[in-house]
């Protein structure tokens, strides 16, 4: 894992962080068309705030890292720092502490993702959040 400082955060703590609430429309494979919002903490933000450990004198190091979330249910999806990182995709990735105002403290926090039209990648009850840099950078 590649941060600074590494954290376990509950629901609860992801309250303290600044909400953002998104309406979201994703389909899903078992059960059709979904429809929730949800409100929480940008996920670029709690990450950023671990301390990535990106190289700052490598030109755009922050774009070989991945971040790789699973669930309790063992559901997993992987994203690209690009994707959150305001200079690049900025995607509002969400680590959701509520849905549909109904707080997530017992299944814990939920990776949602807006821009998503597949419910694929939203990571119910998130046990971890790796972020990993560890990929061979080419030598100049």
């Amino acid at each position: 894992m590649h941060l600074a400082r590494p954290a376990r955060l509950t629901v609860l703590d992801l309250l303290g962080w600044p909400q953002h609430r998104v309406r979201v429309a994703f389909e899903c494979r078992t059960s059709g068309v979904q429809h929730h919002t949800f409100a929480g903490p940008l996920l670029y933000d709690v990450l950023s705030d671990a301390g990535p450990g990106f190289d700052p004198v490598r030109r755009k190091d922050r774009l070989r890292f991945l971040i790789a979330v699973s669930g309790t249910d063992g559901h997993h999806t992987l994203l690209t720092w690009a994707e959150i990182d305001p200079d690049f995709a900025h995607a509002p990735v969400l680590l959701a502490a509520s849905i549909d105002d109904t707080p997530l403290d017992r299944a814990g926090p939920q990776l949602a993702l807006p821009q998503d039209r597949c419910g694929a990648r939203y990571i119910s009850g998130i046990r971890a959040i790796r972020v990993d840099g560890g990929y061979p950078r080419p030598e100049a």
